[in-house]
């Protein structure tokens, strides 16, 4: 098991892997820097070996492709994981692996929108998309995470063995903060200073496609990890269009007694069977993430003993 593993997962980056590895050895001399080389077609992987790094393939494209790999393939009691594309310091790292060592932290969060993305960062759509998805989640989640999009990031042990990667994109990002905030893990933010691309270094993150695709997850991982507060909002919506529609059957009938108005008056009906219906999926599936919820903890009894039993085989073979 390493002390520290650096992840870099990487797509078409020769021109500033080099750099990238090379500060992240300034800063963690001790550390491990593992590649994982995304079906690049330049010399990323070539750069990367060059550059002393351990470099490893995956060939499912998608950055969640490739960090599910990562996670499953690297043991270590702490990760930093950063983009090969020289955007984040590295002069952080430290920081960020020492809360998770010293302090127990499970994620530390790299927090580029405190400082100066917004400056740094050329694409508009970019700055309002990464608003947008912060202020989102930490309302539907009630969680202060400063940056929810940011690539830089350092994990324990439990974290990365205890998180279900099911985004195959840059979704990634929004799939982990959420996992952290559900599953009550210890989160930190450091405020890093963001540096925009390189010039000739090409983003390959599609501001509008890869934008719906994240607010698809928030949406999908809301009703996984809050069915109630999902589902209760449309049996509310449906409840208060069946009553709206209603109270003028309902008021006429006092008036005259008569119903003039049966499709109206059926349609409610259905309407409301549908929001109760609506309602008890929401508290059905409730009860179901609250036994998930035991079962978590459970596993990260077992995943942290599994850790110890690691670092002592480690220690017996340093004697």
């Amino acid at each position: 098991m390493d002390r520290i593993a650096v992840l870099l997962p990487c797509y078409n980056e020769e021109k500033t892997i080099g750099k990238v590895i090379a500060d992240f050895r300034k800063v963690l001399p001790e550390a491990v820097i593992y590649v994982y080389n995304n079906n690049s077609s330049d010399r990323t992987e070539e750069i990367a070996r060059e550059s002393g790094a351990v470099v490893r393939n995956e060939y499912m494209q998608g950055k969640g492709n490739v960090i599910r790999r990562m996670f499953r393939e690297i043991d270590a009691e702490c990760y930093i994981m950063a983009d090969g594309d020289d955007t984040y310091p590295a002069e952080n790292a430290r920081e960020m692996a020492d809360l998770v060592l010293t302090r127990n932290v499970d994620m530390a969060v790299g927090d580029r929108l405190s400082s100066t993305y917004f400056v740094e960062n050329k694409r508009p759509f970019h700055n309002f998309g990464n608003s947008l998805v912060r202020k989102s989640i930490n309302v539907l989640f009630k969680n202060d995470i400063k940056d929810i999009m940011t690539g830089y990031r350092a994990f324990s042990y439990e974290f990365v063995k205890t998180f279900p990667v099911l985004s195959k994109g840059f979704e990634i990002e929004t799939e982990m903060s959420i996992h952290a905030v559900d599953k009550n893990m210890y989160v930190e933010n450091v405020v890093i200073e963001y540096r925009d691309r390189p010039e000739g270094s090409v983003s390959k993150l599609n501001t509008y496609s890869d934008g719906f695709k994240v607010l698809r997850t928030i949406s999908r991982l809301y009703r996984t990890y809050n069915p109630m507060g999902f589902f209760g909002f449309f049996a509310l919506i449906l409840a208060l269009i069946s009553i709206g529609f209603f109270i003028p059957v309902l008021v006429e009938y006092f008036r005259t007694g008569l119903v003039p108005n049966f499709p109206t008056l059926i349609v409610c009906g259905f309407t409301m069977i549908a929001a109760i219906q609506s309602f008890f999926a929401g508290l059905q599936l409730q009860t179901v993430v609250s036994k998930n919820r035991q079962d978590f903890e459970m596993q990260l009894i077992s995943v942290s003993d599994e850790k110890k039993s690691r670092l002592a085989e480690n220690r017996a073979r340093e004697v």
